[in-house]
């Protein structure tokens, strides 16, 4: 195995200097760009600001190490970009649907304790997800939260009920999220769908909120928020 090859090939000093130099070029266009869209993390930034992030990093791959390549065809192409970036930014701050376009629009994903399972579906995640969400915000049952929110960058914002008004709520830990198999008069149970919660007398009863065919059943919790 020719290693000289692999690793050289027909690189020059020449080359590898420039590459250095095309390298450093590209890597300060690309920080300069990013200065324009605030200070902000990866999970912070919308699909359509990561969408031009993700444009000129492939933009500024090429120019880095393809010699026939001249830096300044990348350099057109990433002043293109982020004029029309700062264009949209213009007619998002001013047109509210041309913002909802682009960025999309928060979803409502718990109501009073309730998933709205219609906008689950429209916002493309599973009930996991969203449970390792909240959980991860210090709630145990749905109960505890009033109104959850997918933001449209992906975060999740929760808005608490206060802890003398908690009510029943279908438990967001696996170990209590089990579907029961017997039925104890005295308790409510919530749907393992959408949260519903009631007394019920069948642990197969199909839930009435749900319009599908969910027949899973947990024990509904009603504990305060602990902070």
């Amino acid at each position: 195995m020719d290693w000289a090859s692999i690793f050289i090939h027909d690189t020059t000093w020449s080359f590898a200097i420039e590459i250095l130099i095309r390298a450093s070029v590209m890597f300060f266009l690309i920080i300069s760009f990013l200065r324009f869209t605030g200070k902000r993390g990866v999970r912070q930034l919308s699909i359509f600001e990561l969408t031009i992030i993700l444009s000129l990093g492939s933009i500024a791959g090429d120019p880095m190490f393809t010699e026939d390549l001249p830096i300044i065809q990348a350099v057109l192409i990433m002043s293109t970009i982020i004029l029309l970036y700062r264009l949209c930014t213009w007619g998002m701050v001013r047109y509210q649907p041309f913002e909802n376009l682009l960025e999309g629009k928060a979803l409502y994903i718990v109501e009073d304790g309730m998933l709205v399972c219609n906008k689950i579906r429209k916002g493309s995640m599973s009930h996991d997800e969203f449970f390792a969400e909240m959980r991860q915000q210090g709630v145990e049952h749905l109960g505890q939260v009033r109104t959850g929110l997918l933001e449209t960058d992906g975060k999740f914002s929760l808005l608490l009920c206060p802890s003398d008004n908690v009510s029943y709520g279908l438990p967001l830990f696996p170990k209590q999220c089990q579907a029961v198999t017997q039925i104890e008069s005295d308790k409510y149970y919530a749907c393992m769908y959408c949260g519903y919660v009631d007394f019920i007398s069948d642990p197969d009863q199909l839930c009435p909120r749900c319009e599908n065919d969910c027949r899973n059943w947990a024990e509904a919790l009603n504990s305060k928020i602990i902070r």
